[in-house]
Order: structure tokens, then C-alpha cells, then sequence
């Protein structure tokens, strides 16, 4: 294990970092978002279980585009939705997942579609502990955007070739 100055020094951040650190002061803990409307994009789908009776759910994870009144304050937080798959919450599971196109259990194990957007209703609630979260209330599907291209990605450059082995060119 290196010197924590050495591997300062190889970045470049030497002094810099120190100065920094020793004039910051601390971020205060994120907090739950204000309760209200949002529109947030969903960031993913997936299977889990929780607490200690391991009960399974399908985990929804929001990334916030604006909050309330198109608010940005808030924008790139993350917010979590559980979907409990049990017997006595089966109905209220259709139902939601059905928003995301989701109508059939095995459909659970392959990735959500990307650009799905939603607006989401948050309130605070506070758990045994009385420490407040976040809750998704309700979710509606507004629209599906077409996810950017990513400019780093591979491009097919195979190209079909004849029996003599030409490229064959239109």
C-alpha cells in the first residue's frame, strides 16, 4: 500500500487536495425529497428480497428530471419504488408493473426497456424508527424517449462477402 502523499503527488493533486480538505466544509446528509409531483426517469428494474423474512419484490429505481412546480432542484436524485410479488399483493403488482409493459412474471428477469418516463407522486413517511423516507404513491408511464446513441459504442463493420471472398458492394 502506498503513501497517501506519493499517490497525491502521481495524480497531480498534492497540495491542491489538502488545501481543499482542510477548507471544505463536510456535505450534509442527503435528506428525503420534498413530497409532490415528479417526473423521473427509471433507471432500472430489478428482482430482490427484503427484510428479514426475505420477501420478494421487483425494486423500481427513479432518477428525478424535475420536481415540484418543474423544479430542478432536485434533478439526478435517485428514489426507489418496491413491488412486492406476493399472493396478498399480486393485484397492486399487475397493476404496476403492467405501466412498464411488464405482463408476464418471466418478463421480470430481462431489462426494463430504457427511456421509460414517469410521473410519480412522492409523500414522506416515517418508519418504526421515526426516521422519514420517501414513498412512491402512484406512477404513470408519460412517454418513452428514444435513449441517446452512445458515441463509444462498437459499430458493425462486418460486411457480407461473396463465395470468392469479395466484399460485395452496393
Amino acid at each position: 500500500m502506498g503513501k497517501l502523499s506519493d499517490i497525491l503527488a502521481a495524480g497531480g493533486y498534492g497540495g491542491d487536495l489538502a488545501d481543499q480538505w482542510n477548507n471544505t466544509a463536510a456535505a450534509d446528509d442527503f435528506k428525503p425529497l420534498p413530497a409532490g409531483e415528479y417526473v423521473a426517469r427509471l433507471d432500472r428494474g430489478e428482482l430482490t428480497t427484503v427484510g428479514s423474512k426475505s420477501t420478494p419484490s421487483y425494486k423500481l429505481t427513479f432518477k428525478v428530471v424535475t420536481g415540484p412546480g418543474e423544479s430542478i432542484d432536485h434533478a439526478g436524485r435517485l428514489f426507489w419504488s418496491d413491488i412486492w410479488l406476493t399472493p396478498a399483493a399480486i393485484a397492486q403488482a399487475k397493476r404496476d408493473l403492467g405501466k412498464l409493459g411488464v405482463t408476464n412474471l418471466a418478463q421480470l428477469e430481462q431489462p426494463l426497456p430504457r427511456g421509460i418516463v414517469c410521473g410519480v407522486r412522492l409523500a414522506l413517511r416515517k418508519d418504526d424508527n421515526r426516521v422519514e423516507r420517501n414513498r412512491v404513491v402512484r406512477f404513470d408511464v408519460l412517454r418513452i424517449e428514444t435513449p441517446q446513441a452512445d458515441p463509444f459504442a462498437p459499430t458493425d463493420t462486418t460486411t457480407a462477402t461473396t463465395a470468392e471472398g469479395v466484399a460485395d458492394a452496393d
